[in-house]
């Protein structure tokens, strides 16, 4: 993610040097424990956190465990990665919901950390679970709130109920009571409340929210946080939990380019765990915080579990399937490419699943070149193709591809561009449908996958005969005769003589 970016960069470059040392000294641990203080500190987290952090990765290393393990370097990352999913709140945990519907869910944080636009993402969660949400618009206060809620519901596709017009009009506790009246009548089983925030902690922002929980005896309090704000947000944090209280967080902006101190310092200082993370603009990036994958992404260890939910969740099995036997039987078409086309665009972010592997802080300038329009100007060339032109691409020659061209907005060298890959396309994942190993155009066979069978002993080559007759048999297969047991014109020997 990008908000730790620079910390995951300073770490990389700790455990690198790190990892050429084939044993660990004293000196050796205390310079990386030194480095790793460092990188904390520059990314903004709180000191008291990285105080306790560095102290226990340091005795942790020391241990013998480490001294007499066959990797003392692997080791240290292993603690590290450990220690750092421990301050990130140890384990995942899921929403409490009230035993008798409907739940209520409070969210709570300062105006500008995005709490409306995450009360849209969260309904959208919710629905997708199977639930049946309602936005309850209490932000009564801020210009626009209650509109701007109720788009975020529409695109969520949640219901929304908001008595009053906002603007400074209308009781939030009141708004809030008849919110979750709304939902028992209209048999909606999560209610959404939407609070207003303010630019700083004051006396009447702790009022009205300890007012609204007390009318409405929330499931969750959840306080949004921007993880973009560094140490305000911590201290924000801590002024709520002992004015309000809250039983959870949600950080938002995580795809921002900021230092991320406010994602690791939350919840060692308020000792409430992280529940979501939202990771861009949309209203589907959002996603439950993981700690162990958030600590593999910071040291660069890849967050595969995280890639094959969104693959699963983009991908329909049936028609993967389908194409899989498309590729077997060599009809895979255009429509089919533009398709599964459509289905990575539903991922998300290139760069932010590319981000996901192992080891991609290696090649980050080449993610960072990744244009994202690319995936657009390739559905808009497929897309001004005929139905005949996807399904047979032989036809497209020089006037159609100059067509085609034009009514995609891009250039002939596009179209032809596009048209070789997909033939690269189209051999490869053949070769794979088929068991066999995938060749990258000007790179060869994938690295790790080649075929493990026996290697084909060369041929040594027979020395060329100066009979006509005998070069015509070895060239057709045949054994040359030795000897004289045939006829001196290189014939075969009648059999049973």
């Amino acid at each position: 993610m990008a908000v730790f970016g620079s910390l995951s960069e300073r770490l990389t470059a700790t455990f690198s040097s790190l990892r050429q040392k084939g044993k660990l000294s004293p000196a050796d641990v205390d310079a990386t424990v030194r480095d790793i203080r460092r990188a904390l500190l520059e990314s903004d987290v709180a000191l008291e956190v990285v105080k306790s952090f560095a102290t226990r990765v340091r005795e942790r290393a020391l241990s013998d465990d480490v001294n007499k393990a066959l990797n003392p370097a692997q080791q240290v990352v292993t603690i590290v990665n450990e220690e750092l999913r421990e301050i990130l709140g140890g384990s995942a945990r899921g929403l409490s919901f009230a035993k008798k519907p409907p739940s209520v869910i409070m969210l709570a944080g300062l105006q500008g950390s995005g709490k409306t636009t995450l009360a849209g993402k969260l309904a959208k969660w919710l629905k997708d679970q199977g639930h049946t949400p309602v936005l309850v618009a209490c932000d009564l206060q801020r210009p626009g709130a209650v509109k701007q809620l109720g788009i975020v519901a529409e695109a969520a596709g949640a219901a929304f109920f908001a008595p009053e017009p906002g603007d400074g009009v209308g009781d939030p506790v009141s708004v809030a009571k008849k919110g979750v009246s709304f939902a028992k009548d209209k048999a909606h089983d999560v209610v959404i409340l939407d609070t207003a925030g303010r630019l700083g902690v004051d006396t009447e922002m702790m009022a009205q929210a300890a007012a609204i929980k007390k009318a409405t005896d929330p499931d969750e309090i959840l306080f949004v946080i921007d993880a973009m704000i560094g140490q305000d947000a911590v201290r924000t944090a801590q002024a709520f939990l002992e004015g309000v209280d809250f039983t959870g967080v949600v950080l938002t902006k995580l795809d921002g380019d900021a230092k991320g101190g406010a994602a690791l310092s939350v919840t060692g200082v308020t000792q409430r765990p992280i529940l979501f993370a939202s990771t861009g603009e949309k209203i589907d990036e959002f996603e439950v915080f993981h700690p162990d994958r958030m600590a593999s992404r910071i040291l660069d260890l890849g967050d595969i579990l995280t890639l094959i939910e969104q693959a699963q969740k983009a991908f329909d099995a049936d028609e993967t399937k389908a194409i899989e036997e498309k590729f077997r039987s060599d009809t895979f078409t255009l429509d089919d490419f533009l398709s599964q086309l459509q289905q990575i665009k539903k991922m998300g972010s290139l760069q932010g699943m590319l981000g996901m592997l192992p080891g991609a802080r290696g090649m980050q300038d080449q993610i960072d070149q990744i244009d994202e329009k690319d995936l657009v100007r390739t559905e808009a060339i497929i897309q001004s193709m005929t139905p005949r032109e996807r399904l047979t691409p032989k036809l497209l020659n020089g006037a159609r591809r100059m067509r085609i061209a034009k009514g995609s907005g891009s250039s002939v060298t596009e179209v032809n561009q596009l048209v070789v890959r997909f033939d690269q396309a189209a051999k490869m994942m053949k070769t794979v449908a088929n068991g066999g190993v995938p060749q990258i155009p000007g790179m060869g066979p994938v690295p790790g996958l080649q075929s493990r069978g026996k290697k084909k002993s060369k041929k040594k080559a027979s020395p060329r005969s100066g009979n006509p007759a005998k070069r015509a048999e070895i060239a057709a297969g045949k054994p040359a005769n030795q000897g004289g047991s045939g006829s001196s014109f290189g014939l075969s020997a009648p059999s049973g003589e």
